[in-house]
Parts: structure tokens; sequence; C-alpha cells
């Protein structure tokens, strides 16, 4: 049975397709468009931006909502703030910490001894370290500072504005981070003499991108505008 077509208005923002859609999310990230801090961005401004063809990236994403099997992840935007905090932190926050210092090891490992063959993976490695050096403090000071404030029985708004201001300039420091990742290794392109080592680190690589920008994308189009006003 043929699937059918879905619909997608071009205007609409890349952040609402993917709050909507979240099965679009890893059609943007292939193509490298930024759904959390650039998702203001209607689809078409985002294709030209990417310079993606405007209809095979809208056919792409047609095709992946059509495709969908399953049960839908859970809308983060039915969630209650406490809730929605809770799943952040549990979904996003652990698996972080658990995953950053083991990814860190095994890019200086893959650095130090393929980096000879491919000098590349030595600037990974840095990146890698950048990066976790840059989301450790993010995540703790979200957890100490941010979080306990959104839950407070009467929240200060003025300072919860103030807050998410600095939160979303992190954000786009982890944006460019994440883009160094991606330089310094080609998008994730493996060569053929690829040990399981490096192979296993550009998996966990791609995997904590996609993290990231789930996770940047729910503070940024679903926690904050519940607090601040644009």
């Amino acid at each position: 049975m043929a699937m059918e077509p879905v619909m997608i208005d071009p205007k609409q923002s890349v952040a609402n397709l993917v709050l909507d859609h979240s099965e679009c999310a890893s059609v943007f990230q292939h193509h490298r468009i930024d759904f959390c801090c650039r998702g203001e961005l209607s689809i078409a401004e985002a294709a030209k931006s990417r310079e993606v063809e405007l209809g095979a990236l809208v056919e792409e994403l047609s095709r992946a909502i059509a495709e969908r099997r399953g049960e839908r992840a859970p809308d983060p935007r039915a969630l209650s703030t406490p809730r929605l905090v809770a799943h952040i932190v549990s979904r996003h926050h652990e698996y972080l910490r658990r995953t950053l210092p083991f990814v860190g090891g095994l890019a200086a490992k893959v650095g130090r001894v393929h980096g000879d063959h491919n000098p590349k993976l030595r600037d990974l490695a840095v990146a890698v370290e950048e990066l976790s050096a840059a989301l450790v403090p993010h995540l703790d000071e979200e957890e100490e500072v941010l979080f306990p404030a959104l839950t407070a029985r009467e929240p200060d708004r003025a300072a919860l504005e103030r807050d998410f201001g600095a939160m979303q300039e992190e954000h786009l420091g982890v944006a460019k981070l994440l883009e160094q990742v991606r330089a310094a290794s080609d998008d994730f392109t493996l060569p053929e003499w690829a040990c399981n080592s490096y192979r296993t680190l550009f998996a966990e690589l791609k995997q904590v991108e996609s993290d990231v920008f789930t996770h940047v994308h729910i503070e940024n189009h679903v926690l904050r505008p519940r607090f601040v006003a644009d």
C-alpha cells in the first residue's frame, strides 16, 4: 500500500516542525540544519542557508513523517514544567554525564593512534575535550540554579529572563563546538581502514550530537517560552 503524502508548509519554522514531528530532527541533522539555536527560521530559509534544494528537503521530511513506525515519542509540550525538567535531567543530562568521559577518552586514543595517518583526528580530540568542558558546567548550572528557579512556588520572572539569556548564549557556544566536531570528523565519514575504536567514536559522537540538539531544542522552544515572552 502506497504511503499517503504528508503536506509540509515551507513557511513553517524548523523548530515547530520538529515539535510536531520529532522524526524530522534526524533529517535536519543530516543536512546540518540547526533546529534548536536557529529553529525560528522557516524550512525554506533554513534550506537556503545550507544550500539544500527546498523541494528535495520537503520530500525527505514528508517521507520521514509517513514512514514513522511504532509509538510516537512523548510530546514535551504536554508535560508540566516539573515533569519536563525531570525528563531533561533523566533523559539528556544523565546521558551526557555518562557518555562524555567515555567519548573524550576514545577521541584521545584514536587521535594518538591514528593522528599521523589523519591529522584531523587530533583536532577532533581537542574539539571533543572542549565540548565536554563546556557542557558539564552547563548541566551543573541548569540543575543547581535554573531548574530549581523554574519549579519554585513563585518564580522570579526577571531573574529567569536573565538566566535564560545566559542559557541561550551557552547553547550557541555548544552549537559552534559541535560544528568543529563535524568539521574535524568530515561529517562523521569513516575511511575504509578505520578500526573498531575509530568506528565506535564516530557512532558515539553522532549520537551525542543528536542528543544535544534535541535537548537544546526542548529548552529553547518548549521550556523557555513558558517563562519568557519574545
